[in-house]
């Protein structure tokens, strides 16, 4: 099957190895190391429970991207699909991919303003004396300059960040696994870990309800797998490429989020003060010396793959839209690298103007930003699993029955994956710290609609113009 846009305006540059470490450090964010304390709080040792739900919802949408991206590698990925999917009747079609297209990006450059100020503080643990401002901007021109020179440094970047955090990962399992079934030399007298584990108020101590709350606020932490489907249509080999990475998404949730904190809740008591930090705490406990140092080097090694892979995902959906006209035509400039200029220079100036709302109004536009994003990213998945349902028929018949990647259990789990995402939103509203993000990213949605009714008129009116002047 032939793609479904034109891909000849940008350079297929990414080798095997960068697709590959881009799918395996795509879930692997600071919301991981960081985020995933307050869920623990929140919810206990059933945290586990939180992200194996969530994790569970990723994998499905991730499998049908990859049924989607081998069958169809496209600029865009999802957002073409979209269009696609609903391509019989002309309003919906445009108006899906629309809403896909802008959601998404929307999202990715709420994440580099988000990235950038989190890695300013990163860097203000070792020097504390610099103004914060500077160093956010500093790290948004470093990892332009990396994303304008050509797609292989984006990879090449990406390929070194993810190798440092899945390796961080792996080790942490590692330890952590030798520590608490004893053979870890700080553990060979004691037999803390399944009073650690169980012995502050049990397994579930505060009941199922957070263990849901906390499976909405884990929904955020994997968003970024599925840049891998978009990076396919800059990629020597996509089909391959996508259905490696569909096929290893399974073992990365399980392990590197659902295994990590399994070890987590193991090592530090889940109520104690020291899990506002708890992968520093965790190291701590098994007694390894400068703990705070290295996690904060392996944080800001994975805030820094955000805010790079922020930039791209952000460029190449908005050059996606450019393509379709649901975009203005002059972002859609590419250098003689193939590298979409204009589109990584809005998304890098969008997010420096973030950056400096989270300074001047904190708590107004720069909270706005911060609390619909991650409801804003439920839509996007929300929307893939109807694309897939749509077009599985359509895929089948081309591919002629022998699709590379295909959606278990078709449709049943597509279902299940929908009514699980809508009953998250359904959730939000009942959870008193998920009702704002829910009517903030409604309020956005409302926001693009009413974009997308501006930008119907203006074309109508552009169409009518050019008709009347052909009269005349």
């Amino acid at each position: 099957m032939q793609p479904t846009m034109d891909r000849s305006n940008l350079k297929c540059g990414l080798k095997q190895r960068h697709m590959t470490m881009i799918a395996l450090g795509g879930v692997i964010g600071a919301g991981l190391f960081v985020g995933s304390g307050v869920v623990i709080q929140q919810t206990g040792p059933a945290a586990i429970l939180s992200f194996l739900i969530t994790g569970g919802l990723v994998v499905l949408v991730m499998r049908m991207l990859g049924e989607m991206a081998c069958a169809m590698p496209a600029v865009g990925s999802f957002y073409e699909y979209a269009r696609l999917a609903f391509a019989n009747r002309r309003g919906p079609g445009r108006l899906a991919g629309f809403l896909t297209g802008w959601m998404y990006w929307y999202f990715w450059v709420i994440v580099v303003a988000l990235e950038a100020v989190a890695g300013a503080k990163l860097i203000q643990f070792w020097i504390p004396d610099a103004p914060a401002w500077i160093i956010s901007l500093v790290l948004l021109i470093v990892l332009t300059a990396t994303n304008l020179i050509s797609v292989g440094s984006y990879g090449e970047f990406e390929f070194w960040f993810s190798s440092i955090k899945v390796g961080a990962i792996m080790v942490f399992l590692l330890l952590g696994g030798l520590y608490v079934t004893g053979f870890w030399p700080a553990s060979m007298h004691t037999s803390a870990v399944l009073p650690t584990l169980l012995g502050h108020g049990g397994f579930m101590p505060l009941g199922i309800g957070p263990v849901m709350s906390g499976a909405v606020a884990a929904t955020g932490f994997y968003f970024g797998a599925e840049i891998v489907t978009i990076a396919a249509a800059e990629a020597r080999e996509p089909a391959k490429a996508v259905a490696k990475a569909t096929n290893s998404v399974i073992t990365r949730v399980l392990v590197f989020y659902v295994g990590s904190v399994a070890l987590v809740v193991a090592l530090v008591p889940w109520n104690s003060p020291a899990m506002a930090t708890p992968y520093v705490s965790a190291l701590r406990v098994m007694g390894l010396p400068a703990a705070a140092n290295i996690m904060n080097a392996i944080v800001l090694t994975a805030v820094l793959s955000a805010l790079n892979s922020g930039l791209y995902a952000a460029s190449r959906m908005l050059f996606a839209l450019t393509r379709n006209g649901d975009a203005p035509a002059a972002l859609a400039a590419v250098n003689k690298r193939g590298v979409p200029v204009r589109a990584i220079l809005l998304g890098t100036l969008f997010g420096y103007v973030s950056v400096v709302m989270s300074y001047i109004s904190p708590d107004t536009v720069f909270a706005f930003l911060v609390d619909s994003y991650g409801t804003v990213a439920i839509f996007v998945y929300v929307l893939i699993a109807l694309s897939q349902l749509r077009l599985r028929g359509r895929l089948d018949r081309e591919a002629e029955g022998k699709l590379r990647v295909k959606m278990w259990g078709f449709p049943y789990l597509t279902w299940l994956s929908i009514i699980g995402m809508i009953g998250i939103l359904i959730a939000m509203a009942f959870i008193p710290d998920q009702r704002k993000p829910l009517w903030l990213g409604v309020a956005s949605l409302g926001l693009l609609l009413g974009g997308y009714k501006v930008f119907v008129h203006r074309r109508e009116r552009a169409r009518y113009v050019d008709e009347h002047e052909l009269v005349s």
